[in-house]
């Protein structure tokens, strides 16, 4: 009797948790304090250790009066740190942040559009080796692919710049579609490069990436990253910007407070646009491990360096920047900026540890985080590296979104 009834018992849990449930997309762990819940991965020296550097590190770079935003680091999907300081309104100190208050992502948003693309070649609906003429009839420049796109090798320059250059009126809000129709008009009076000779960042290749989306999925942009990404995460606190969204979206501002006026390029999206939490960062950061959302072989395919024209430890891959560092660990993220919105995004996956940092009052001084790694293991250990890595935060006048 007693083996029958564990031979039921196994026959019950294959049949809740088999292949019946093959396909679909896993839930992230809770980021919830799982530490707190009783199923922490670290043991308690460990989490003492790290928490103590950590504070250290914030505590003596982070100035509470002038920093609006939030921090947060996990290690396994377990949060160990996290700290929101600051207002939904910085000028007037109304309404504190919370956990679900969410913010403008700037080229963090690049992370999602990749994703969606490389998920989008899993489902067969585009190859990532297609030109962009299968998709854009009569589109007039030959040899540029979704993959230089992705990797910032299309040798086409930033619409922010050349637009405006060539005579777009700045009271007319610029849309994506707007975007291809002006380069495909204007292809000629345009400093264009020849494709795959060399990284140039570029946000005219994920305003066009996002409309590739479109194409592929039949879908809009916003509503195949909610099917696709955010739903079945439960990012509930994430969405890509739309109009319909301008009475909610968190706004920006000058670090004394002042706040950033609607902008004629605000409304283009894949090269930004995307606004979430730090909590809702940490499960798409998990959603990128063990197939969850992507295979393993996809995902080598993201995180691999395609430019080496210039030496150095900087690189960039489909969606990715990185740090290829001599000691072959990985370090791969992005930042962003778009008017006052900062973000941080650092993945080790080497050691299963995440760092976010946001703000949206123009705070540099978030990008420091990168150097949280060394808590974790040994990542710059080469001061020249270490100073390489230092260089590469974006400054006031750097191009939109870094």
């Amino acid at each position: 009797m007693k083996n029958l009834l564990f031979v039921i018992s196994i026959i019950w849990l294959y049949g809740c948790n088999g292949p019946a449930s093959a396909g679909k997309p896993h839930a992230p762990k809770p980021v919830t304090d799982s530490i707190a819940a009783g199923y922490s991965t670290i043991s308690t020296s460990e989490l003492r250790h790290y928490k103590a550097g950590i504070e250290r590190f914030t505590d003596s770079l982070f100035d509470d009066e002038r920093f609006n935003g939030s921090i947060l680091v996990a290690k396994n999907g377990e949060i160990i740190y996290e700290k929101y300081n600051g207002y939904l309104d910085p000028l007037k100190k109304r309404d504190s942040l919370t956990p679900s208050s969410p913010f403008h992502l700037a080229s963090v948003s690049k992370t999602f559009t990749a994703m969606a693309i490389l998920k989008l070649q899993e489902e067969g609906k585009l190859r990532i080796d297609d030109t962009l003429t299968a998709y854009f009839p009569g589109f007039p420049l030959k040899g540029v692919t979704i993959k230089a796109l992705l990797n910032h090798r299309s040798g086409i320059p930033n619409y922010v710049h050349y637009m405006e250059n060539l005579g777009w009126d700045r009271k007319r809000p610029i849309s994506n579609q707007d975007v291809l129709d002006f380069l495909v008009a204007n292809h000629k009076k345009i400093q264009i490069g020849r494709p795959d000779k060399r990284f140039a960042y570029s946000n005219t290749n994920y305003a066009l990436l996002a409309l590739i989306i479109e194409k592929a999925s039949g879908q809009s942009y916003s509503a195949y990253l909610q099917q696709s990404i955010f739903e079945p995460f439960n990012m509930k606190d994430t969405y890509a910007y739309t109009t319909a969204d301008s009475a909610r979206s968190l706004k920006s501002f000058f670090p004394n407070g002042k706040t950033y006026a609607f902008d004629y390029l605000d409304n283009v999206y894949g090269d930004k646009n995307i606004y979430s939490t730090a909590r809702d960062l940490l499960k798409w950061d998990q959603a990128l491990y063990g197939g969850r959302y992507l295979q393993q072989q996809t995902l080598d395919s993201a995180y691999m360096g395609y430019s080496f024209e210039k030496p150095g430890i900087h690189n960039y891959g489909l969606g990715w920047r990185m740090f290829l560092l001599d000691n072959d660990r990985r370090f791969i993220y992005h930042n962003g900026w778009w008017h006052g919105n900062r973000a941080a995004f650092y993945r080790l996956p080497d050691d299963n540890v995440t760092i976010i940092a946001l703000s949206n009052n123009d705070y540099l001084k978030i990008y420091s985080c990168k150097k949280l790694a060394e808590i974790f293991g040994v990542y710059f250990d080469d001061p020249e590296e270490e100073k390489a890595a230092d260089a590469e935060n974006p400054g006031r006048t750097a191009s939109l979104g870094r």
